[in-house]
């Protein structure tokens, strides 16, 4: 059974950096894309970034310019560098890896907690 293990999450302050990595127990063929999403309390869960198999990537407006994705679908290995993080950053961002067929795969989750 495919499972995607992220790793990185934690308690930052306001202007700082974390890296979110994301790996797939299994290999998983034919990807997609792979991308994070997050989702804060009481919000719904919203495309953070994703990076497609050619490498075009994608980034919602308010993390354009301080977070880079970065990706390798062969190895079903993906990366968010989140810097100046802001307090409105805080959710739990959770990766996702998109087969050809448009299978989705999801990890359980980490929190990301931004200090103003």
């Amino acid at each position: 059974q495919v499972q995607l293990v992220e790793f990185g999450g934690g308690l930052v302050q306001a202007g700082g950096s974390l890296r979110l990595s994301c790996a797939a127990s299994v290999s998983i063929l034919k990807l997609r894309s792979m991308g994070w999403y997050r989702q804060a309390p009481g919000n719904q869960r919203e495309l953070v970034a994703s990076i497609s198999s050619g490498g075009s990537t994608n980034y919602a407006d308010s993390v354009k310019g301080r977070f880079t994705i970065s990706g390798d679908t062969a190895k079903n290995t993906v990366s968010l560098q989140m810097n100046s993080l802001k307090p409105e950053d805080t959710a739990v961002y959770y990766c996702n890896q998109q087969t050809t067929l448009y299978r989705n795969y999801w990890g359980q989750g980490t929190q990301v907690t931004v200090s103003s």
